[in-house]
């Protein structure tokens, strides 16, 4: 297998610097819409097969160097007892406002509730077997609680902050349900076989720095620690972080997930030993083959060779990105990273 994404997570020499990107299964690629065109999003979700099937097709057509298991990170909310639609973003048909919506969420059995996400991990470490590592993946409880509470995405999510600020009980109870939940959703996925974690806190960077150390860190440092990581690296990523690096250090992942907002060899000087992935502007796929040659040499000598970087975009792979753009930035990685 090829181990350079785990070596990077845990700051060994690699020969070349691994790069896989954020939503890697999907719109932009044909063989993904050819499958996608058969099923709803969902169903494809819960088919292990066909959820096994677009997880392996980017490894293959791109030469990424980890796959990430095709899911959502509303996956395991749905039997919380939330009844959730993708029209075509998602929508939960009954958002939580009260302590007794929040009592009323009852933590899944990951076993018998999201049997399809633990049979394709399963599925897929048998298929990877002699390719790259396989990642399983979250949201952090904070970004869960976003849409939970809001309902669908937002640009402000004023029903969450007011929720923060004015019932702070609820919020907490809150969080807390869905911690307890996260944990043992991740736990399952690493026991089925996953070989890394990725924490996608997508929200958690619209809050102020104040207010993330008081309302999120807890939770997503509790979340962490409570994870079965022996030998499992955990990527925490918070898009919008790049104010407040030292404090979601503290969180205490393995690898600081970081989008192109921050100069990635300032924020490793921030950081310290701690290994790094990202942080290519995820727009730059659309532009000529010179400079996105040009961008990722950029992004690479802020690393300035530093052991510990896994290349990635700074947030996930856009729909209308044609193939072979992202299949040259891939090339471009490895041939101008390589010893």
């Amino acid at each position: 297998m090829n181990t350079r994404f785990l070596d990077a997570c845990w700051g060994k020499p690699v020969d070349t610097v691994p790069v896989w990107l954020m939503r890697q299964a999907g719109r932009y690629l044909p063989d993904y819409m050819r499958v996608r065109s058969k099923c709803t999003f969902l169903e494809l979700c819960k088919t292990p097969e066909l959820a096994t099937e677009v997880t392996v097709q980017p490894v293959d057509i791109l030469g990424v160097d980890a796959a990430i298991l095709f899911s959502d990170i509303l996956t395991p909310i749905e039997p919380m007892g939330m009844e959730l639609d993708f029209t075509p973003g998602p929508v939960f048909a009954k958002p939580i406002r009260t302590m007794a919506d929040v009592e009323a969420l009852k933590i899944p059995k990951m076993e018998t509730d999201v049997p399809y996400v633990l049979d394709a991990v399963k599925l897929l470490r048998k298929e990877l077997a002699t390719k790259v590592p396989l990642i399983g993946f979250g949201g952090a409880p904070f970004t869960l609680a976003c849409y939970m509470v809001e309902g669908k995405g937002s640009k402000d999510f004023a029903a969450l902050k007011k929720m923060m600020y004015a019932d702070p009980e609820v919020y907490a109870a809150l969080m807390e349900k869905i911690t307890t939940m996260d944990m043992e959703y991740l736990n399952a996925q690493i026991k089925a076989g996953a070989q890394a974690i990725q924490i996608f806190d997508t929200w958690g960077g619209m809050l102020s720095p104040a207010d993330y150390e008081r309302y999120v860190l807890p939770y997503t440092q509790r979340l962490i620690n409570g994870l079965d990581r022996t030998n499992i690296p955990v990527i925490h990523f918070v898009k919008g972080a790049g104010t407040m690096l030292e404090i979601v250090k503290q969180a205490g992942g393995d690898v600081m997930g970081l989008d192109w907002h921050v100069n990635l060899g300032k924020a490793r000087d921030i950081l310290g030993d701690m290994a790094v992935q990202g942080n290519l502007d995820p727009t730059v796929l659309f532009a000529p083959n010179e400079i996105i040659e040009r961008e990722v040499k950029r992004v690479l000598d802020e690393n300035a060779g530093r052991p510990g970087l896994i290349f990635n975009l700074g947030h996930g792979i856009l729909p209308t990105v044609p193939p072979e753009k992202a299949i040259f930035m891939v090339d471009c990685v490895h041939r101008l990273s390589r010893k």
